[in-house]
């Protein structure tokens, strides 16, 4: 699409539309036929589709998608867009990839899937055993589920069923810091920020966990005394009734894309072991590579007891997610009461999932994903810091292949969507939060048309 105008690139998807027809001097009736498939998508969509954090009948646009390759989404209408967000955090090998497309292929041949229960198959074997190879030492065990939610849910419910098995079920309580975001299930929503986050709504259903403020040292910073105090005094006071602390290591992600100092975690795993409680790590984000480190947790050299995996797990091509233990941990559920852990998931282990995860790790690991992270790094340092100039910018920071600008007002969704897509990427911004985290593979030149697009975009938001 680069042969288009400008102006017609960035015009309404009818005038794009309208432009490729004459262009290639295809029949009129065809922009008709294009216009109203387009038109039938979208309001069969709108009247039947629910979409995430949206509602039946929302005034907020959808685009279309005719497909997607490397880090292109094409859209019905012809406008090819520079993918920023890598699916929510998930394709870090963009679309379409051959890798990936044969694994999928060959599993198909053998089977698509099969029930866990009683029976197992080589491509859960083999991820489990390459998951513990790559993980801290201490996990060495592995339990698969469909979604990173449920790894939440399936970690929480591994540290109650712990105490429980070791004869202290008083034990089941999770502490969390403000400002998380682990997932929209009933369990996860409960250690979810109660207040600033998305789920306050049920707070009057969710089970009353316990909350320490987060602390303010950011990535680059030490860790203060008054940034541990308030986790640490929580965990004095009511260590017997905890049964894990959870967090995401290093970035908080939907909860407001905060990065805090490796030196608090590494505060946070001591306090956990004097305390006699468990530590869950939710990775669900940050895993492979995406802080610069395979796991965030590696910036502060520490080992959770309980480590949850998923969006980047299979590149972003099914869903699949994965919960892994010590061995000292899955041994007290097995010695304990029932003697076997209460959780079994319909999808768990698919065999299509399990062999694209396999084929999605080999990719990453076997590529110089290192310096393909710092770049993208430096890239979005250098670019994005010219919106710290603007007034109605609170504040841009970097991270690995994390760039966020905050604002000081929330965005209008609807209006700053629609200039994205004009401007030929793909960003969504929420709250007061644009952030990029682009697909590994992004050439440099897509990278900067990425970073120009967001900074232009930025520019024009009308101070209020």
């Amino acid at each position: 699409m680069r042969f288009v105008p400008q102006h017609i690139l960035y015009s309404s998807s009818y005038e794009l539309t309208h432009w490729i027809i004459n262009y290639f001097n295809f029949p009129s009736s065809l922009y008709s036929l294009i216009v109203h498939t387009q038109n039938t998508l979208i309001e069969q969509d709108k009247q039947h589709v629910w979409h995430p954090y949206s509602a039946i009948e929302a005034d907020t646009p959808v685009y279309p998608v005719k497909s997607a390759n490397g880090v292109y989404i094409t859209l019905m209408d012809g406008r090819v867009l520079i993918d920023g967000m890598s699916s929510w955090w998930s394709a870090i090998h963009g679309y379409n990839h051959p890798v990936l497309n044969q694994a999928i292929t060959t599993q198909l041949h053998d089977m698509a899937h099969i029930m866990f229960g009683g029976l197992t198959h080589q491509p859960a074997i083999d991820l489990a055993l390459q998951l513990v190879k790559i993980t801290p030492d201490p996990l060495q065990t592995v339990f698969f589920s469909d979604s990173g939610s449920v790894s939440v849910e399936v970690a929480m419910k591994m540290a109650i069923q712990y105490w429980h098995a070791k004869k202290q079920p008083h034990k089941n309580k999770l502490l969390t810091i403000r400002y998380g975001y682990h997932g929209d299930t009933f369990g996860a929503m409960s250690v979810s920020d109660p207040d600033n986050g998305m789920h306050s709504l049920f707070n009057n259903t969710l089970i009353e966990q316990l909350f320490a403020d987060a602390p303010l040292c950011t990535f680059e910073q030490n860790c203060s005394a008054e940034d541990i105090a308030p986790l640490a005094d929580k965990l004095k006071e009511n260590h017997k009734q905890i049964a894990a602390v959870i967090l995401e290591p290093i970035v908080q992600g939907a909860g407001g894309m905060r990065f805090y100092s490796p030196e608090y975690l590494q505060q946070v795993r001591e306090l956990c072991t004097k305390y006699d409680v468990l530590l869950i790590l939710d990775e669900i984000a940050t895993g492979f590579g995406r802080t610069g480190k395979l796991f965030a947790c590696e910036h502060a050299k520490i080992a959770p007891d309980i480590l949850c995996l998923g969006k980047a797990l299979t590149g972003g091509y099914m869903t699949l997610a994965a919960t892994l233990a010590t061995r000292e941990i899955a041994d007290t559920i097995r010695l304990g009461e029932p003697g076997l852990f209460m959780h079994g998931p319909t999808f768990m282990a698919n065999p299509l999932a399990c062999a694209t995860a396999l084929a999605s790790l080999k990719l990453l690991l076997n590529s110089p994903w290192q310096s393909t992270v710092a770049n993208i790094e430096q890239a979005l340092r250098n670019g994005l810091q010219v919106c710290q100039q603007y007034p109605h910018v609170k504040e841009v920071r970097v991270l690995g292949a994390i760039g966020v600008i905050e604002l000081h007002k929330a965005i209008d969704l609807k209006t700053l969507q629609a200039k994205f897509v004009a401007a030929g990427v793909w960003v969504r911004p929420f709250n007061k939060l644009i952030y990029l985290m682009p697909p590994f593979i992004i050439s440099t030149e897509d990278l900067d048309s990425l970073i120009s697009a967001v900074v232009t975009v930025v520019a024009d938001i009308a101070p209020s």
